[in-house]
């Protein structure tokens, strides 16, 4: 696979930054999609050697036209999905509100963004597609119903992309971290769970190893610990 653009969705949350610094050392010329209501002059001060560009991702239409602006930059040859969100509930104290945030920030988001990378990869003859799914999409245990369930709707769609694409020289994998030490996340952990947490510079590392394969790996979900 040739150089190209690295565009990494949700760059701008808690695993954002070291994901960025990854796919940087790579080499390519990296993109940072974050929210559009996210503040340019903080994304700008985040990582000011990386072009940002804002769009909501769990929107098709803005999706479409944020790819039509990465049209204009360059050959987007890898994708890494990034953004998530986090609720917990079991599934009778569970809100159809919360429902559906979880499917549309852990999934829809990026079902639209692959299926735009997905279009032109093809074209491209090859590139690959990351998602950052979670331990509890694997293990599927309650307490987090629609967190999990949205997570694990990730991981499936990760496994039919795979199959979709790979004719196409697509490889399609996810990783799937338990929590993260992120800021947000350090705020509520206990000392014993913050022992637990995975740092995000080795979340960053499995996704770059998708990213650079020696041989061609497709439809994967590696736990990270």
């Amino acid at each position: 696979m040739g150089p190209g653009l690295s565009v990494v969705c949700g760059a701008s949350g808690g695993l954002g930054p070291a994901v960025l610094d990854a796919m940087a050392a790579l080499g390519d010329p990296v993109v940072a999609v974050a929210s559009p209501r996210s503040a340019p002059e903080k994304l700008a001060a985040l990582r000011p050697d990386i072009q940002w560009l804002r769009a909501d991702l769990s929107d098709p239409e803005a999706v479409e036209a944020l790819w039509r602006t990465l049209d204009g930059l360059g050959e987007v040859r890898r994708l890494v999905n990034v953004t998530g969100g986090f609720a917990g509930g079991k599934v009778v104290e569970t809100s159809s509100r919360v429902v559906r945030e979880m499917l549309q920030v852990n999934l829809e988001t990026a079902w639209w963004s692959s299926r735009e990378a997905a279009r032109r990869m093809t074209a491209l003859g090859g590139g690959m597609i990351v998602n950052v799914g979670s331990a509890a999409g694997i293990e599927l245990r309650g307490g987090a119903a629609a967190y999990t369930v949205s997570k694990a709707a990730l991981h499936a769609l990760t496994a039919v992309l795979a199959d979709e694409l790979r004719s196409a020289g697509i490889g399609v994998n996810a990783v799937a971290p338990g929590t993260i030490d992120t800021p947000a996340n350090r705020a509520w952990m206990s000392a014993a769970d913050l022992a637990k947490a995975v740092a995000p510079e080795r979340v960053a590392e499995a996704i770059v190893g998708f990213c650079t394969p020696s041989r061609f790996v497709t439809g994967q979900i590696v736990a990270v610990v």
